[in-house]
């Protein structure tokens, strides 16, 4: 390796410091509920076991692990506190081999052996099998085998969106949508140091731990974040080219450093979403599960990441038939006056037209379908957030 490449790749990588460390050491030992569908109890269980009962038993079956890594938005919040986009979602990155349907069973069945050690005690388990468990407390199940990908994601539920999401990776092509997004927190030193020392940790005593920004830069990606800038690079490279979680950064008060630039990415994050998700159907779907799993709690934002996108579709679109554009808009318009009734934030108009369908018994030829009430706004009595209460529909 040459001295510029060796220099590059020093780059990318950081000691984290002790105040850093505290808080990814809050994060494992924070107690997370996997909440089970029906009759199954709630799992309360920290993340440092989760990673450290996994890991075991994986090694235990032949599956030797490379590293453990903190991913995503926790790893963010770990290297700066105040971002504005807090973290949801505990992704755990376990690097292993992958080499054929044999090994994407085996993880798959190891994490769920795991999910029948954590049930409490009292729980009968004899007769509880994978497939039950699975359905019990898999919120998402993934599997992507191709020439350059080769990883699986087990998430499993939480009802307050932060869901522990497990992800075994042979390769990955692509690790991150943007430079504020790319970090990952190497932790086995951490769980090495929980394991063998009998001393707490102090600032004078506690291990190295790094951080590395798969964007390449570590200081500029850290930069961005703490600044609140929006970079990536190839956004055709990523599913749905990043084109929501760009709506969601800039209504977190993220902003391009370069307006130019930023409108020619736009048109490829646009243009690979439609890719992607070419019939409104899935468009639907991905919008609401979006929305469902970054917004819980802040609903009040949903509205206005919705109000984001129809901009950027509107004035970034380029691939898509006239009437496809006018459907996808259409669509987004409709989720954001749903957005906007769910926060009983009613626009400002003076008449509301409501359509009625008419009892089958109503033959009068008189009768009219339509009525006109006159209302006034209660958004000043609720609330002193004003809306932009319509949205223009090309």
């Amino acid at each position: 390796m040459s001295s510029g490449n060796a220099s590059e790749q020093s780059r990318r990588f950081c000691v984290l410091s002790w105040e850093q460390v505290q808080r990814l050491d809050s994060i494992l030992g924070e107690t997370v509920p996997i909440h089970g569908r029906g009759n199954f109890p709630t799992l309360s269980v920290q993340p440092r076991q989760i990673v450290q009962v996994v890991r075991a038993r994986l090694e235990e079956r032949g599956v030797a692990v490379r590293n453990v890594r903190l991913n995503g938005s926790a790893a963010s919040h770990v290297l700066h506190q105040d971002t504005g986009l807090g973290y949801k979602d505990l992704d755990l990155i376990f690097g292993v081999s992958l080499p054929d349907d044999q090994a994407f069973r085996l993880v798959k069945d190891v994490v769920m052996d795991c999910l029948l050690d954590f049930l409490p005690e009292g729980v009968s388990k004899e007769r509880i099998t994978a497939l039950t468990l699975k359905e019990a407390y898999v919120q998402k199940l993934v599997k992507v085998c191709n020439d350059t990908d080769r990883w699986s994601l087990i998430s499993l539920s939480n009802n307050t969106g932060k869901n522990v999401e497990l992800k075994f990776v042979d390769s990955l092509r692509r690790q991150f949508e943007f430079s504020v997004d790319s970090f990952q927190i190497a932790l086995d030193s951490l769980l090495l140091f929980d394991r063998c020392s009998e001393t707490p940790m102090s600032e004078s005593f506690h291990p190295t731990v790094l951080g590395e920004s798969v964007y390449g830069d570590f200081e500029e990606a850290l930069g961005h974040l703490s600044q609140k800038v929006i970079a990536t690079r190839n956004p055709e490279e990523i599913r749905g080219g990043g084109l929501l979680k760009y709506c969601h950064l800039l209504v977190r008060g993220f902003r391009p450093t370069s307006e130019a630039d930023m409108k020619t990415l736009q048109r490829y994050m646009c243009s690979r979403f439609f890719i992607d998700f070419p019939d409104i159907g899935e468009q639907q779907r991905k919008l609401e599960a979006y929305l469902q799993n970054h917004f819980a709690g802040m609903e009040h934002k949903r509205y206005e990441c919705l109000v984001t996108l129809h901009q950027v579709v509107n004035e970034s679109t380029v691939c898509l038939m006239g009437h496809e554009r006018r459907q996808t808009l259409n669509l987004i318009s409709a989720l954001a006056l749903r957005a906007l009734a769910e926060q009983n934030a009613i626009p400002t108009v003076t008449n509301v037209t409501c359509y009625y369908q008419p009892a089958p018994y109503v033959r009068d030829i008189n009768f009219s379908n339509y009525y006109v009430a006159h209302v006034h706004s209660l958004l000043p009595a609720c609330s002193s957030t004003t809306y932009q209460t319509w949205l223009p529909c090309n």
